[in-house]
């Protein structure tokens, strides 16, 4: 990393000030003022909060539309367009596209995940004509230049032949794969050797044209500016986009074969597990409870039933997690942990056993009340930096959750009732759960090539 990276980092996370700011924004009465909505000439709507004691900008953009969008026989098309926009665009070759982000501190960087295209710029404010003119380019004139290709190509390759004696990413592979089947969701988004050798620049170019349009953007700006200045960063930026997308419809899915339990050999020293079954829309009426009832089994670390069953009692394993992965098309329930070879099967055990006496008997009013307590505290530290306040403004947006949510969230969370969780609880966790486990052969569990 360069001088003027670290510099720009640095100044991006301004310790105990940037605390103070975020909890100011966070717990002020009149939070709600501190979002601004900004609409350009052109109709392209965008969040600003205000900070001007910090020389910097943020602004965080997604377009709805990210690997789901990959061709079916090309996943890893959006991945590579990621890797490959600062790679030189318009008239500026890669190598003069990276002198001039290193020479203004700039970081830029773009990102795809099976459901959104995003990018981020973090720039100083005396920068701020340079670093909009530059993702200006990419995302309008990328070049796709066929020496940029083959080298971003041949690191692509590299990270997957990395990634197929993982054995993380070998379960997580997997499992996607078995419970979205023939679906976009069971594609890997970094693609695969095969497909991401093949992909040519004009599949790049033709993912560019189709996805990248104002209709499926949500852009966040958070810094040293007003109104009139976002406005016109904002316009600039994207006006000249497509007005619309040509996204490929994506049926909505739940995840298939629930109840099984897949087996793949690999001679590392721990298994990774892998669970996961179908959870509850991120815009259902029952998430916020739901949300509740993750955190008091997997989502609360130290706190967790997951953390106290596995780790403390047991020793089973160092980490234990369970997560709410709400997606665009889908809603998910999902965990994990690693362990020795031989005592894979009791952690599933334990695991499978604690997840059901959830479902079955709720949380205890003692555990609602302490993770209450936790997610309403915790907030704060989700805006403790400009990135962190810009990459939130954005979610919210794409969660379609509305600008005064900020304000909302801790009222929400305050108003789940211990009859709720419970309720909820049922409905989450006790509709059976997919598994794969990747390391040594285990007894009892069904082999992948055994077709189990």
């Amino acid at each position: 990393m360069t001088v003027g990276l670290l510099v720009l980092r640095r100044l991006l996370f301004p310790g105990t000030m940037a605390l103070a700011v975020a909890l100011a924004f966070v717990t002020t009465s009149r939070a709600s003022t501190a979002v601004e909505r900004v609409v350009t000439p052109s109709g392209i709507e965008a969040w600003l909060v205000r900070e001007p004691s910090v020389p910097l900008i943020a602004l965080d953009f997604a377009f709805r539309g990210g690997a789901n969008q990959d061709p079916q026989d090309r996943p890893g098309v959006a991945t590579m367009t990621a890797a490959l926009l600062d790679e030189g665009a318009g008239d500026v070759d890669a190598k003069t596209y990276h002198e001039r982000l290193e020479n203004k501190a700039i970081e830029l960087g773009f990102e795809a995940d099976r459901d959104h295209f995003s990018g981020s710029v973090r720039t100083l404010v005396e920068n701020t004509d340079e670093a909009f003119d530059l993702l200006k380019l990419a995302l309008t004139a990328p070049r796709f230049d066929s020496e940029a290709v083959e080298r971003i190509r041949g690191q692509l390759l590299s990270n997957l032949r990395h990634q197929a004696t993982s054995p993380n990413e070998i379960a997580n592979r997997e499992w996607w794969a078995t419970a979205f089947a023939g679906h976009p969701y069971g594609r890997p988004v970094a693609g695969t050797v095969e497909s991401v050798s093949a992909i040519s620049a004009d599949e790049l170019r033709a993912y560019t044209r189709r996805v990248f349009a104002r209709d499926m953007l949500k852009v966040a700006i958070v810094g040293n500016i007003d109104a009139a200045r976002a406005s016109e960063i904002v316009e600039r930026v994207f006006a000249g986009l497509p007005a619309h997308a040509e996204l490929a419809p994506v049926a909505a899915a739940a995840p298939q074969g629930l109840g099984r339990r897949i087996a793949i050999n690999l001679d590392v020293p721990q298994s990774v597990v892998v669970i996961g079954g179908a959870g509850i829309p991120r815009k259902d009426p029952d998430f916020i409870a739901a949300f509740i009832v993750n955190h008091i089994l997997g989502g609360g670390s130290f706190s967790s039933r997951l953390y106290r069953e596995v780790r403390e009692t047991r020793g089973l394993a160092y980490s234990v997690y369970s997560s709410l992965v709400p997606l665009s098309h889908a809603a998910l329930f999902m965990g994990g942990t690693a362990t020795r070879a031989d005592r894979a099967n009791q952690t599933l055990d334990v695991l499978e056993k604690e997840i059901r006496r959830l479902a079955e008997t709720g949380p205890t009013e003692e555990e609602l009340t302490k993770a209450k307590s936790f997610l309403k505290g915790s907030f704060g530290l989700r805006f403790d930096t400009s990135t962190k306040i810009a990459a939130q403004l954005v979610q919210i947006q794409l969660d379609d959750l509305g600008i005064d949510y900020i304000d909302r969230r801790n009222g929400l969370i305050e108003a789940v009732s211990l009859g709720d969780v419970r309720r909820v609880a049922k409905r989450l966790l006790d509709g059976g759960l997919l598994v794969t486990v990747v390391g040594r052969p285990q007894q009892g569990l069904a082999s992948k090539s055994d077709g189990g």
